[in-house]
């Protein structure tokens, strides 16, 4: 009878022995295994605030900036050398929506016959003005500040203005023409 109770007594400190060990590897591994988990987890949801950022982009873009409302407004110079132009301006119907002075680096740009986007934006179908201020030295060292009126009809779908200017000989008078891109 005495061997049988050492023998239970035996059992009974394998199984915490057993017991104790399961539970130090469970502590020891479950911070590993919590931690993975976790990452999974943050994974899942930085891919799913990803496409959300994407959906609210496009939506953005749909109703802020709509493409059949679109307007952009190019600038190119025709006469290279009869003009150093100083700066530009534009009014759409009365109110400033560009400015911009040249540096000696945005000129040569131009005079190589560079395209510069002055203004993009959008507005609504129906007429409109777009009225442009240029000062500028021409080829005869005369400084000209010229105002030129466009009207146009905007209509649905996106619209490229491209503004031209240009100086010709004897007198250098800046002229500026306006066409639409298609």
């Amino acid at each position: 009878m005495f061997g049988i109770q050492q023998a239970q007594k035996c059992r009974i400190n394998e199984h915490r022995a057993f017991t104790g060990w399961l539970i130090l590897f469970l502590l020891l591994h479950a911070p590993t295994m919590a931690a993975t988990e976790l990452d999974e987890q943050i994974e899942e949801l930085s891919a799913e605030v990803a496409g959300h950022s994407a959906r609210v982009f496009a939506l953005e873009q749909k109703l802020l900036h709509p493409a059949n409302t679109r307007l952009a407004v190019f600038l190119t110079l025709q006469s290279r050398e009869a003009l150093d132009l100083d700066s530009v301006e534009l009014f759409l119907n009365g109110q400033p929506v560009a400015s911009h002075l040249y540096t000696e680096r945005e000129r040569s740009s131009l005079e190589r016959g560079g395209v510069q986007q002055l203004f993009t934006g959008n507005l609504q179908n129906g007429e409109h003005e777009l009225k442009t201020v240029i000062t500028a030295r021409a080829a005869n060292d005369d400084f000209v500040r010229r105002e030129s009126v466009h009207h146009f009809r905007k209509r649905p779908g996106a619209l490229r203005l491209q503004m031209s200017l240009e100086a010709r000989a004897p007198d250098y008078e800046p002229r500026v023409s306006f066409v639409e891109w298609k």
